[in-house]
């Protein structure tokens, strides 16, 4: 007969369904590419649904690295390449990720047995010292609770676990929105460091939200990383839930869906008009919403649809439809024959993306 499994065993293994809320959270997807030097400003860069907020602290090189702690494979990588030791006022810099709030219906926001969540990850930087993380309410007028860990050793693979009481005030927004924050600063101005640190629910004080934390951006190649991380309904930090690349690069998709590399078939198109191309664009498990933007680089000759009469070149694809599921782009001044079908093909760098992050 086989034996029970006792309460340290269970924790040892996946039980129940889906646990982490976080997508891509041993960092392995990066649609967009593992090298982003000399960025400045905010936005998505390597891997995916981690989002960099950047205003005035320093330039930065943003990697997916192979560097990781036992058990993963990869880790996020921010390296400073232009030192800030003094920031202003409003100097920001974190690492975000957004959640939507029908995502979130479980957590019971906004009513007496609103659920306690546990943060998990790991982290490595040369530069020791007492970091924020802080979960932020998207939906009822921004409020927040910020809550600090200490990288303790540099160049060290460490785990850090942090839990976080439910909150009673404000129910998250069932749709597919941006409901939750979630933030781990690596420095900031006295806008947001210099009130006292938010450790319980309550509205945003934005001077209350990286009080002490390091200035990751003080030296030139300072540097963080992280991987494993993990948000979970409890007070305990399970094991990391492991899941297939496949199934983390769904739904990643459903935020960016990048088809095609420069020389590869990006899908069949046709002449509408002898001057007038267009391509369908099919998302495998559909977007956020039916409204998503598109991204192509504007190079030379970079889309080139080959038909029966021959192949025609354009510099760039505009945009005709975009859908959920079924997106069309276009472009006039081609060569062809009106009816005819060929292969759009992409090359000189060119790529086709539909963006809808949040």
């Amino acid at each position: 007969m086989a034996r029970a499994l006792g309460l340290a065993n269970l924790l040892d293994h996946q039980v129940g369904g889906r646990r982490n809320l976080i997508i891509n959270g041993a960092m392995q997807v990066a649609q967009r590419g593992p090298s982003e030097p000399g960025i400045t400003t905010s936005g998505y860069y390597t891997v995916d649904r981690h989002n960099l907020f950047l205003s005035g602290l320093g330039t930065w090189t943003q990697t997916q690295e192979t560097d990781a702690p036992d058990g993963f494979a990869n880790s996020l990588k921010l390296k400073c390449t232009t030192a800030d030791a003094s920031p202003a006022a409003g100097d920001a810099l974190f690492v975000m990720h957004k959640l939507e709030g029908q995502d979130l219906q479980h957590l019971k926001k906004g009513t007496s047995s609103a659920e306690s969540v546990t943060a998990s990850f790991w982290v490595k930087s040369n530069k020791t010292g007492t970091y924020v993380f802080e979960l932020l309410d998207q939906d009822n007028s921004a409020r927040h609770i910020n809550k600090s860990f200490t990288v303790d050793a540099s160049g060290t693979w460490e785990y850090k676990t942090i839990t976080f009481e439910g909150d009673a005030t404000g129910a998250f927004d069932n749709d597919n929105e941006a409901s939750l924050q979630i933030s781990i600063w690596l420095g900031g101005g006295s806008n947001y460091n210099s009130g006292t640190l938010q450790t319980s629910w309550g509205a945003l004080s934005q001077t209350n939200r990286a009080v002490g934390n390091v200035n990751l951006a003080d030296a030139l190649d300072n540097y963080f990383q992280i991987t494993g991380v993990q948000l979970e309904v409890g007070e305990t930090a399970t094991p990391f839930e492991h899941r297939s690349y496949g199934e983390e690069l769904a739904l990643c998709q459903r935020y960016y869906y990048k088809i095609g590399i420069s020389g590869n078939t990006a899908g069949i198109g046709w002449f509408y008009t002898n001057a007038n191309a267009y391509l369908n664009i099919y998302s495998p498990h559909g977007m956020r919403t039916s409204a998503p933007s598109l991204e192509t680089p504007n190079v030379t000759n970079g889309y080139t649809l080959f038909s029966n009469a021959g192949s025609s070149s354009t510099d760039e694809l505009r945009v005709s439809n975009m859908g959920m599921f079924n997106s069309e782009v276009y472009n006039f001044g081609m060569s062809g024959t009106a009816g005819e079908a060929g292969q759009w093909v992409l090359s000189n760098g060119a790529y086709i993306a539909l963006e809808d992050e949040i």
